[in-house]
């Protein structure tokens, strides 16, 4: 009989990067029916417009992150699986740095896969201790680049034979029928906050030549940004285009976007730009999605980046440096053809989520094997 899975992680229609992968794992893995998601939720939760496949996993639990001893009942719903996967990321677990996580992974009778979104190059003594005190519980844990893999190894206590580098899951595009464009397409997309280095993006856009290309940015403020700062960050960033005098060359889509349409956007795109301030980013879906699609990409050096665009797809620019970034953004549209000839680097088809999804079906089965008791012998 194929596995069951039990996934525990914020889920639609929640709209963050977290509920996008949960949700997109557990759809490729539910192909009999076999898994269900313990939602966390927040208590400020509306959630948006995100809507789920047909097949995707249902709900089984729900826990209210606001309330106290949450977890007792999520593990209880995780145990009627044969797998529990986890995604870990800061802030969605109640507790000091998370830890009311720990006691539901201590609390659980099947085999623990724990996904790590982030590891923390310098993590306060707090973070440190949750973290390899989860590293000890779970049965497995995975990371989606070497470098994070190598930075858990190097920073943290934790047993080096439990990590498995599976990588983030990208679409698959159909680039048949993409209708052509006058000018060159710039996009970057993704929920908007502070961080996200936008602003180094349009000064980039100002020093390029006229007619200058057409900017994307694409995506609704954080839910999380909105409730703390309004929308202070976007309106501080149309304000700048005006005093760049690039207004007319940005367009913006403040909206979310289902997958249909962001896949055309992707593939109408001449260069995705990812100006992150982060130098801690070792997992960025957005770059994943851009190589899979084989679209040219202009990224900060955000260690996801530095690993993924060695091999060819892309290149990199310093932080916070406009100039680096439109000589990058100059250099990629010169090129006629680039992004038909990108398919297939940094992975190509083993980055597509059925291939990831069975990366994963690979590690559940083997600790599914370990954990069961081989029948002795008996004399004859």
């Amino acid at each position: 009989m194929p596995a069951t899975y039990g996934f525990l992680s914020t889920y639609p229609p929640t709209e963050c990067g977290l509920a996008t992968f949960n949700a997109a794992l557990a759809t490729h893995l539910n192909t009999t029916g076999g898994a269900g998601v313990v939602r966390l939720l927040a208590g400020d939760d509306t959630g948006g417009g995100i809507e789920l496949d047909r097949n995707a996993a249902r709900v089984v639990h729900t826990w209210h992150t606001d309330t106290p001893g949450g977890w007792a009942a999520a593990a209880n719903a995780l145990n009627r699986f044969d797998v529990a996967v986890i995604q870990h990321e800061y802030g969605v677990y109640p507790g000091d740095a998370g830890n009311e996580v720990l006691p539901l992974l201590r609390a659980l009778k099947v085999p623990a896969v724990v996904v790590l979104h982030t590891v923390l190059s310098h993590p306060d003594p707090l973070q440190r201790s949750v973290l390899e005190r989860i590293a000890v519980s779970a049965d497995a844990l995975v990371t989606m680049t070497d470098t994070a893999r190598q930075r858990l190894i190097s920073g943290y206590a934790v047993d080096p034979r439990k990590i498995a580098v599976i990588p983030h899951g990208a679409r698959s595009h159909e680039r048949a029928g993409q209708a052509g464009h006058d000018r060159p397409q710039l996009l970057t997309w993704g929920l908007l906050g502070p961080g996200k280095g936008i602003e180094w993006a349009l000064r980039a856009l100002a020093l390029l030549d006229e007619p200058r290309p057409v900017y994307t940015i694409a995506g609704r403020t954080h839910p999380k940004v909105l409730e703390q700062f309004s929308d202070a960050y976007r309106d501080s960033l149309k304000a700048l285009a005006g005093r760049l005098g690039v207004t007319e060359a940005v367009r913006w889509e403040d909206r979310y976007l289902d997958d249909a349409e962001l896949s055309r956007l992707i593939l109408s795109s001449d260069v995705v730009v990812l100006p992150y301030d982060s130098t801690e980013q070792v997992t960025s879906g957005v770059l994943i999605e851009a190589v899979g699609a084989g679209v040219p990409v202009v990224a900060t050096e955000f260690p996801h980046a530095v690993e993924l665009l060695a091999s060819g797809p892309g290149l990199l620019v310093p932080h916070q440096d406009p100039e680096a970034m439109a000589s990058a953004i100059k250099h990629l549209l010169a090129e006629p053809g680039l992004a038909g000839r990108l398919t297939g680097l940094a992975g190509g088809p083993t980055l597509r989520w059925p291939a990831v999804a069975a990366r994963y079906q690979a590690l559940a089965g083997r600790l599914i094997a370990e954990r069961t008791p081989v029948a002795a012998s008996v004399p004859a």
